[in-house]
């Protein structure tokens, strides 16, 4: 079991406890979550719109007939063609692929010149590969734009969480995180929609116009991401005091400048991010310099492997390879399922988001991986009949479980991944453990996609049991090393692998500016009774 952390006195978390008023009640803490959603909670968008563009192009016909070779077989509608599985891996894999290469490069975009460019950086590259994905005149160019999209995803998601963890509320903080993940399913559903509607179109276009339209979720992130303030800890560690505190002001305390919480996390912050930058070069290497921080490494690169690695890649960009084992062979009625498993999907993200924030992490992440494993043994069996025996009964089995998979997923992968690593890192280092997460996550994630199609192809059900034996493995690793990090802020968690000399020194700050606070306080009550009762002269 992973040791308990030593952790000093939450002396914010309790002031928090006591705001009992609801955010949809603060009018600037509003209108800055409602501009959150394009700009920061809508950048999962783009992969879950890449996801299931692989799906929606690989069910229609002419992306087959565009990147593939006839199969000797005729159908309905004419001759069958189909991709090379190395071919159709690659062509899936080449975005995480693209992911992989950037990575070295966000952390300095975001510490260098703030979370608001980052974002904008790597949209305006999705833009530009989206473009060339939709025009693409062979499967090299198809690559390269896939390659590009990839590439500019990271930038947008390591500032993008790591700015809703900086900018909400404390109490708001890990449903923001939870919510995150859940906008992928938001773009599988509009790409699942919209591949519904071009399945039919006889020509190129019936795939290049879902393709194109992967410029939507980043023209968002680029419409709206500068209605949002800095980050506060950006700001800070740059030396920028005043317009953190202004910004702080704003939205932690609807512009009351007197606010002793605003004042209390304000001194936190500083102090917490003043001792991480005593000991920090802010580079790679800093990463490995203490015992705490290659728990983070560890605990993060196999929180990436997990995310990719327990068998999700199979539905969100095979489910057409799936469907054709198990006998559903008619496109439209692969593009009926696919939608309907995205909105399935979406709901249960919502409702995990909406419930596992509430509960301690490493509880959510073990019921998580155990649910996972019963529910891929369930669906290994029900294939298997199907193609030993043939029977409908059992391909709607199949069906079931691979519905049953999205709730089973989102309990912790889904719903706590971000929320739980903007927790694990502290601020100077968060960017680039953040990058160290999509590492290992996309190169699971291109070894996933890349392998799958041969994997199904040649071995069929038998495929799933890697995945089952790996999920075991899962569990035990998340008893053994994951440490709990519910119910703080993300200053009193800055130091917990560190012991608690450096977090009891950022609790002193703020008790101390806590005690100045009130004792300013009770002196101008004094001094007011004081007024009171002095005797008023005769003029």
């Amino acid at each position: 079991m992973a040791p308990a952390p030593e952790l000093a006195d939450p002396v914010l978390t309790r002031i928090v406890e006591e705001d009992k008023v609801p955010w949809y009640k603060k009018k600037n803490l509003r209108m800055m979550y409602i501009f959150m959603f394009p700009a920061c909670m809508g950048i999962e968008m783009t992969t879950g719109f890449d996801g299931q563009i692989v799906n929606t192009a690989q069910i229609v016909p002419s992306w087959q007939k565009f990147f593939g070779s006839p199969t000797g077989k005729i159908l309905a509608t004419g001759p069958q063609y189909a991709v090379e599985p190395n071919l159709k891996g690659f062509l899936g894999a080449s975005y995480n692929l693209g992911s992989i290469l950037a990575l070295p490069f966000v952390p300095l975009i975001n510490d260098r010149f703030g979370r608001r460019w980052s974002i904008m950086t790597g949209s305006l590259i999705s833009v530009v590969g989206a473009i060339m994905q939709g025009f693409s005149n062979g499967s090299a160019m198809y690559i390269v734009a896939r390659i590009l999209l990839g590439f500019g995803f990271p930038f947008c998601v390591i500032a993008g969480s790591s700015m809703l963890g900086e900018l909400g509320y404390p109490k708001e903080r890990p449903f923001l995180g939870s919510l995150f993940n859940s906008s992928y399913f938001l773009g599988q559903i509009i790409a699942a929609a919209v591949g519904l509607g071009t399945v039919t179109i006889p020509n190129d276009w019936g795939w290049r116009i879902p393709s194109l339209l992967q410029i939507f979720p980043a023209m968002l992130q680029i419409v709206f991401i500068f209605f949002l303030p800095e980050s506060p800890r950006y700001l800070i560690s740059k030396d920028r005091y005043d317009e953190a505190f202004d910004i702080l002001v704003k939205y932690h305390a609807e512009g009351d400048r007197d606010s002793v919480f605003v004042k209390a996390e304000m001194a936190q912050i500083e102090a917490t991010i003043k001792i991480e930058l005593e000991s920090a070069k802010q580079s790679w290497m800093d990463l490995f310099r203490t015992s705490g921080m290659r728990h983070r490494l560890l605990v993060s690169a196999f929180l990436g492997l997990f995310t990719q690695w327990s068998g999700n890649t199979l539905i969100s960009f095979y489910l057409n390879d799936i469907l054709n084992l198990i006998g559903i062979t008619d496109s439209v009625v692969k593009s009926k399922i696919n939608v309907g498993i995205s909105c399935w999907a979406l709901l249960a993200a919502v409702s995990c988001a909406l419930i596992s924030s509430r509960y301690p992490r490493r509880r959510m992440y073990l019921t998580c991986a155990c649910s996972l494993i019963c529910c891929y043994i369930a669906w290994t069996i029900s294939m298997e009949r199907y193609m030993t025996t043939k029977k409908e009964a059992a391909a709607i089995l199949t069906l079931i479980f691979i519905f049953l998979y999205s709730p089973c997923y989102d309990i912790a992968y889904n719903a706590l991944t971000y929320t739980y690593l903007v927790e694990l890192w502290p601020y100077a280092e968060r960017s680039r453990g953040i990058a160290w997460f999509q590492f290992f996550g996309k190169a699971a994630g291109f070894f996933a996609t890349y392998v799958n199609p041969i994997g199904l192809a040649a071995i069929a059900w038998k495929f799933l049991l890697v995945y089952v034996c790996w999920l075991a493995f899962e569990i035990v690793f998340i008893y053994f090393t994951f440490p709990e990090t519910h119910g703080r802020t993300l200053e009193e968690l800055s130091f917990l692998f560190e012991g608690k000399d450096n977090a009891n020194r950022v609790a002193i700050a703020v008790e101390k500016e806590i005690d100045e606070e009130v004792h300013v306080e009770h002196a101008a009550e004094v001094a007011h009774i004081d007024e009171k009762q002095a005797p008023k002269s005769d003029v």
